[in-house]
Formats: C-alpha cells, sequence, structure tokens
C-alpha cells in the first residue's frame, strides 16, 4: 500500500521507460537493418524483450534496493527490528516482494497496451504460444523470487560491512550485465552463453522474456 502511493514517480517512471525501449529497438533496428540474418533472435523477438524488459523493470531492475534496510543497518536501528517478534529474513523479504510488485503494477499496464499497439517490428508481439504464456508466467514469478533472493544476500553481506554503497554498486554492475539487462544473452557469443545461462542472474528476466517470445524453446 506504501508504494501503491508514488503515483507521479510512477508516471514519470513511465516516460523515462518508454524514451529507453524506443532508444534500445532503434538500435537493434539498425543493426537488423544490415544482416536481419545475422542474430540469434527475429526483430519481432528482440522488441517484445525490450518492451517486457522495461514493463517489468521494478521486477528485476538490479539497483531497486530498499534505501531505508540499509539505513536501518548503518545506524544500528536493526537492533529495534531484531526486537520484534517475527523472523527478520522473512519480514525483509516480504518488503522486498511487495516493493517490487507495487512499482511494477503502477508502471507496467501502460508500457504493455502502448507497445502492443506498435507496428510489428517495433512493438510488443503476442506470446509465442498459450503454453508459452504459462510457462512466461510461472517465470516471471519465479524470476522475481530469485531477485529478491540475490537482494537479500546484498543485505546479510551489508551487515558485516561499515558501508554497503560499494557492496550494492558492485552487485548492480554484475548483475545487469548477466542476467541480460544490456544486452540479450543470445547476443553473446555461444562459448559465452554457455556459462551466463547457468548463473542464477539468467533466470532474472533473461528466460522469462525469451520464453515469452518462443526463443528459449527453439533454442532448446
Amino acid at each position: 500500500m506504501t508504494g501503491l502511493q508514488y503515483r507521479t514517480a510512477a508516471l514519470a517512471g513511465i516516460v523515462t521507460q518508454f524514451f529507453w525501449g524506443f532508444m534500445e529497438i532503434m538500435v537493434f533496428h539498425a543493426f537488423y537493418e544490415a544482416d536481419p540474418s545475422a542474430y540469434p533472435m527475429t526483430l519481432q523477438a528482440t522488441s517484445s524483450y525490450v518492451w517486457l524488459q522495461q514493463a517489468l523493470l521494478a521486477f528485476f531492475g538490479a539497483w531497486m534496493f530498499e534505501g531505508e534496510i540499509f539505513e536501518l543497518i548503518k545506524n544500528g536501528n536493526l537492533a529495534y527490528e531484531l526486537c520484534r517478534p517475527v523472523h527478520v529474513y522473512d519480514m525483509w523479504f516480504a518488503r522486498s516482494v511487495a516493493f517490487r510488485l507495487s512499482k511494477a503494477f503502477l508502471r507496467c499496464v501502460p508500457i504493455l497496451v502502448v507497445a502492443a499497439l506498435l507496428p510489428e517490428g517495433y512493438g510488443l508481439g503476442l506470446p509465442a504460444s498459450p503454453t508459452a504464456f504459462l510457462r512466461f508466467l510461472l517465470s516471471l514469478v519465479l524470476g522475481l523470487l530469485v531477485m529478491v533472493s540475490l537482494n537479500m544476500m546484498v543485505y546479510v553481506t551489508s551487515l558485516f560491512t561499515i558501508s554497503g554503497d560499494g557492496l550494492r554498486i558492485l552487485f548492480c554492475s554484475i548483475v545487469e550485465v548477466l542476467s541480460g539487462q544490456i544486452i540479450p544473452l543470445p547476443f553473446f557469443p555461444e562459448h559465452v552463453q554457455r556459462i551466463l545461462e547457468w548463473n542464477p542472474f539468467a533466470s532474472t528476466g533473461n528466460v522469462p522474456f525469451r520464453i515469452y517470445s518462443g526463443n528459449l524453446s527453439e533454442r532448446l
């Protein structure tokens, strides 16, 4: 309920994500026009990947930490949390899930609706099949839980540092590359893909978005 109150911030985020999504798609179009057959994903699949990534950025954004938790750790008020009759890890985990869900709820629908109305090759295509869509939804939930679990590792590790800022920056930099948030994993060299697809970061966005377009099932 707290997260749903920030509607102006959500509107600003929607505008930013539309701009970023269009910019990414224009860059991919430039490459595909040179040689469409040279890439492991079709242009439509790539466009769908980009729009799903923008619409569900709150689900898988590596930088979406709760500043309040870091502040509790830094100033020592974590001691008050430990006095509560609840398990702190479970409470933080539930808060982190709710934090991401509330932000995604406010932003994803407008982006998905507008992206679905754009011309083929520029917008969000239909899922590869009804089965692919169901698998997409399941992988979306599992990917969210993996992302929150990774966040929890950062929170817990911050208990043993003076400041969690460096750890947070390092984590975000690694996850954005290894999870396909900057470049979809199929665009990496084949031998690099084999390594990246086995790491836990690959399930936070890469797997659900490729299941949606059918790219992952084709490779399997």
